[in-house]
């Protein structure tokens, strides 16, 4: 299957190479790489898509210091 990659809207401008991207997959998965490292790819039903990105809003992922 051919993935159709499409950048987020939110990725910078800058040239800077740091852009997530999206291709939907068969039976409502969705795929997400980075495009400085786009043969690692993140799979997900809309179920772990969701959860991901709650944790990602909630500041699950920050790093301190």
């Amino acid at each position: 299957m051919t993935l159709t990659w499409q950048k987020s809207s939110f990725s910078g401008g800058s040239g800077s190479g740091e852009c997530v991207e999206l291709a939907a997959g068969r039976s409502g998965t969705v795929h997400l790489r980075e495009s400085d490292n786009p043969t690692t790819v993140l799979t997900a039903d809309a179920a772990g898509l969701a959860a991901l990105l709650k944790e990602i809003k909630s500041g699950g992922f920050d790093r301190a210091g």
